[in-house]
């Protein structure tokens, strides 16, 4: 690989490091305490979720999708046409499944959780929740970091026998190949705990 061409990788990596790590999730502290209308829920999570936007006008909650998700029984119905903080931490939630498992398995996956904590005024509920899974997101956030570094050092090692003018492309090619197989292989595990475990139990 010719020194521009891996300069040029290099600063776009780290481009993406810096991206994900400006990328997390949104703190239990700043979710609002008080009941929302469908327009500021849909302004909190673009404002809160900005970071993980692909492109600057990407919309990632719209009133149909909300709808949709209540249609489908993954979200609560709103109470007078008003959100409460738990319906903002399932849409959180809904979110971050969405990007990798279908709206049935979402079901599957939230719904035994939302059936038994959501709206628990007594005891454990789901904003306990959040929190627990809050606190292990931060602590496993380095970590992901760190793999995906990992990975990068592995991707520019391979094809390094082919013309420099080619290595750039397809050790991109190898690096898209590797993150990817990795999402497939965890992808692979979900899908076989919801089928062997979660939807077995209803």
């Amino acid at each position: 690989m010719s020194n521009t061409s891996n300069s040029d990788m290099k600063k776009a990596i780290l481009s993406l490091l810096d991206k994900l790590n400006g990328i997390d999730y949104i703190s239990p502290e700043s979710i609002p305490n008080i009941d929302l209308y469908m327009d500021q829920i849909t302004s909190f999570m673009d404002d809160q979720l900005e970071m993980s936007k692909r492109r600057e006008d990407d919309k990632l909650l719209t009133k149909t999708m909300i709808n949709n998700y209540t249609k489908n029984d993954l979200l609560p119905p709103p109470v007078k046409k008003k959100y409460s903080k738990e319906h903002l931490l399932c849409l959180i939630f809904i979110y971050y499944l969405k990007n990798i498992l279908s709206i049935s398995d979402i079901h599957s996956v939230l719904n035994p959780i939302t059936d038994k904590y959501f709206g628990n005024k007594d005891g454990f509920n789901m904003e306990d929740i959040y929190k627990e899974i809050f606190d292990m997101e931060k602590e496993e956030s380095t970590k992901v970091l760190k793999e995906f570094s990992k990975k990068y050092q592995i991707a520019k090692g391979t094809f390094t026998d082919y013309p420099e003018e080619d290595q750039e492309l397809l050790q991109t090619f190898s690096f898209i190949c590797l993150l990817s197989f990795d999402i497939y292989i965890k992808k692979q595990m979900i899908e076989k705990m919801i089928d062997d475990v979660l939807t077995t139990e209803d």
